[in-house]
């Protein structure tokens, strides 16, 4: 082995750039945060050959100072920390210092930045991480440029690794994008070859916001979305949640800021998780963007160079404010569809073209009876036209279709009802209030099943035995890192008990808390409630199909069955019109 040496200044600052540069995507974010960080208006992006050949990123900010510009390239110098403390509430996108010395190291760069007041720029220039020229007077308004040329030139190593330019330039435009999205009040442009010029100007106003939610997210997310705005617990939840029913294959439509900074968080994502869980199809994955708010000291940034993982200092709490404020959106009846509110005006209920997206899966026909939901009549006389104000959300049965779909009459045109789907809801949501307020029916194990665990495992067990025992299972200790299980709910006998135990400690090791139990008991839930829902090719009387109407008005999450599927869908009259081309 060598001798114990102190490395070489440039070799550090290119082992840097491998934590923070990983490909022109990461630079151009780097840059682009700069610029937010110093209060730009306007921000335009221009790269070339997937930005390898070029990068470059002009803002409108605050600018540098000619006699500060030159240090702006050097290793751990920054305006955003001066001591201790400051680390604890980071405000600021980047704060390291380490991004630009980082990048120089394997490009060649150049800084230009004017100041307001100052009739001068400056500019100053570094390749590969060497000497930086002096500053020299330029031609620039207030604000900085940032151009990096020949990205890797000298590490070819990493050049390799880069993809095609088209790849390269999908994960620029993807990183554009986001920041487009945490900050309304900026503008920003972005050119790839000198081609056409994708713009998103300020939007200050909601009505502008949802434009370039539209432009970023697609037009039919818009449509498909309710907007959320909750606070509570010193935290502040807005943005727009997509509609169960406009459920993705993957995780490509997911947008979740803290403090206006994107990041990937296991919290955040189980919490989303478990929002939707009871109203998305399986092995699907909900669309949103959304915004938290909380004190800065309550998150730490500082957790990785990239900055797109963080720390919550109080976990449990953030992932149940984001879970009951996500829930309480996605959950109301059908008499209750949420709308995504503009400003002072409302959206059009995004419901009514919920039906143009199919979602995979299959009605199982089952056999209990569906006359019991008309035991109480539900059905008044249906008032007279100039009386729309009082018909209910999904007004009143006019017909049945194929014996599978309720025709329903309301104040805005037609409703469409898929009544298995929606007796599938309602028996769902009855049988988990059973569920929930009998407790949980336990089954002792004539032989007890006994598991290995390590030591975080049996820790955790040990920490939180009294929940564990709350979910109905009763575990004993038999050695060191032995666990007997010897009790568990009715509803699971049939599973995999130790598989279940393993999953349950996993789940409070990372969350604090576990839901196997909930979910594998909702599972089997839904295959009850749709066994014991009307099945189709039935008829039914007209009073039978208003009880049904109403009791979907009454009952959360009725705006899809059990399995995530649609349960309705409303026409209106406008739409209708247009279908025959009346008044034109």
């Amino acid at each position: 082995m060598n001798g114990i040496e102190i490395l070489d200044s440039q070799l550090v600052s290119q082992i840097a750039a491998g934590e923070v540069v990983e490909r022109p995507a990461a630079v151009v974010k780097e840059l682009m945060e700069n610029s937010l960080d110093a209060q730009s208006t306007r921000i335009d992006v221009r790269t070339e050959r997937g930005g390898v050949k070029r990068i470059e990123v002009a803002d409108d900010g605050t600018g540098i100072p000619a006699e500060q510009i030159a240090l702006a390239l050097a290793r751990h110098a920054t305006s955003k920390l001066r001591r201790l403390v400051d680390l604890e509430r980071v405000a600021s996108l980047g704060f390291r210092g380490e991004a630009l010395p980082s990048i120089a190291s394997v490009s060649r760069m150049s800084v230009t930045s004017g100041t307001q007041g100052r009739d001068n720029a400056f500019g100053v220039r570094c390749e590969g991480g060497g000497t930086v020229t002096r500053p020299k007077p330029a031609a620039h308004p207030s604000g900085t440029t940032v151009e990096v040329s020949d990205l890797f030139f000298n590490t070819p190593a990493r050049r390799k690794f880069l993809k095609t330019e088209h790849t390269e330039l999908k994960h620029i435009d993807q990183n554009v994008k986001r920041l487009a999205l945490s900050r309304f009040d900026v503008a920003f442009s972005f050119q790839h070859n000198g081609g056409r010029v994708v713009h998103y100007p300020r939007a200050l106003t909601h009505d502008q916001r949802a434009v370039r939610i539209a432009a970023i997210c697609g037009a039919e997310f818009l449509e498909q979305s309710v907007y959320l705005l909750d606070e509570g617990a010193n935290m502040r939840l807005s943005g727009w949640c997509g509609l169960p029913t406009f459920s993705r294959p993957q995780t490509t439509l997911q947008y979740f800021f803290v403090n206006g900074r994107v990041v990937r968080d296991k919290t955040v994502a189980h919490a989303m998780r478990s929002a939707y869980r009871d109203v998305m199809y399986h092995g699907r994955h909900p669309a949103f963007v959304l915004y938290l708010e909380l004190e800065p000291g309550s998150v730490d940034v500082n957790v990785h160079p990239t900055k797109y993982e963080v720390r919550f200092r109080d976990n449990r709490n953030v992932h149940d404010f984001i879970y009951s404020a996500v829930k309480r959106q996605v959950s109301k009846p059908a008499g209750e569809a949420p709308r995504a509110a503009r400003g002072a005006e409302e959206m059009d209920d995004p419901r009514r073209k919920q039906a143009a997206i199919p979602l995979p899966g299959q009605v199982r026909e089952q056999i209990a009876g569906y006359r019991r939901l008309a035991e109480t009549p539900a059905h008044a006389p249906e008032p007279p036209p100039d009386s729309q104000a009082a018909i209910p959300a999904l007004g009143y049965a006019v017909a049945q279709l194929h014996g599978v779909y309720i025709l329903s009459r309301n104040a805005t045109g037609l409703v469409v009802v898929d009544m298995h789907a929606a007796h599938e809801r309602i028996t769902y949501e009855k049988l988990k209030s059973q569920f929930d307020s009998n407790s949980l029916s336990l089954q002792s194990l004539l032989v007890p099943v006994t598991l290995e665990v390590g030591d975080m495992e049996m820790s955790v067990w040990q920490r939180h035995r009294e929940l564990i025992e709350s979910y109905g299972l009763e575990i004993d200790q038999l050695g060191e890192r032995t666990l007997a299980v010897r009790q568990i709910p009715v509803a699971i006998q049939s599973g995999d008990a130790a598989s279940l135990v393993r999953d349950i400690l996993s789940d409070l090791a990372e969350h604090g808390q576990s839901e196997r139990i909930q979910a594998v008991s909702e599972e089997l839930l839904s295959t009850m409630a749709c066994h014991g829902s009307v099945r189709a090719k039935r008829s039914l009387t007209l009073d039978e199909m208003n009880a049904l109407l109403r009791r979907m008005e009454e009952t959360e999450r009725s705006g899809q069955c059990s399995h995530g599927r649609p349960t309705w869908v409303q026409f209106d009259l406008k739409e209708m019109d247009g279908w025959f081309l009346r008044g034109r």
